[in-house]
């Protein structure tokens, strides 16, 4: 069985090296081709989020606009925690399956002393019971851009099932606990860039079939 990591840029060498394999085989003619996106969720409202896919078709990239947790004046009761699920058709080659490798995300926070925010995601092949958690914390007194990224060990990897074609659920939350920070005290956690957008690239994998 042979891992072949599909970076934003292009193909890169065999995760276990070239010489333990004999040297790698090319990487299929066919591209990977993500058939439909479907966004849902309180962070994800229609029209406010869009996916575009990488010119060599390896990563896809998740756009979001109004994707926002707060709490303080003017905040409604659910505003404190904002969720977006995507639920991806992909198509690849025939003979191998993809898993998600890494993820990375950006976007803006402001907490007050004594809050909290947090940024979660989970990856799940439908029908597979097994899903990839991660979870990043961030503590008050913060007032910046943030960026996370998820890296998933080869061994852990979730692989779509040989043969066959599955849809795949990523669910992103944002949370923002009040904490012990004053109740007049605005605090919120976006993903959103400095545009106004943030940008989520998640890079795909290929295992070939036997």
């Amino acid at each position: 069985m042979l891992l072949r990591a599909l970076a934003a840029t292009g193909v890169a060498t065999s995760l276990f090296g070239s010489s333990a394999f004999g040297g790698s085989p090319p990487p299929p003619p066919d591209r990977i081709v993500i058939d439909s996106v479907a966004a849902t969720g309180s962070g994800c409202p229609t029209g406010t989020a869009s996916v575009a896919v990488s010119p060599d078709n390896t990563a896809f990239t998740v756009t979001y606009s109004n994707y926002l947790a707060r709490v303080g004046p003017g905040a409604s009761p659910t505003d404190f925690q904002k969720d977006c699920q995507l639920n991806l058709s992909v198509h690849v080659p025939g003979g191998f399956t993809y898993a998600i490798v890494s993820a990375g995300y950006n976007g803006f926070a402001s907490l007050a002393p004594g809050a909290s925010g947090t940024q979660r995601a989970s990856y799940h092949f439908q029908g597979d019971p097994r899903t990839t958690n991660s979870t990043h914390h961030f503590k008050g007194g913060f007032n910046n851009d943030w960026q996370t990224s998820d890296t998933v060990d080869v061994a852990a990897l979730v692989f779509a099932p040989c043969g066959e074609e599955r849809s795949l659920d990523i669910d992103t939350q944002l949370q923002v606990e009040r904490g012990t920070s004053s109740p007049n005290a605005t605090s919120l956690m976006e993903m959103d860039s400095t545009d106004g957008r943030i940008n989520t690239v998640y890079r795909l994998a290929l295992k070939q079939c036997h």
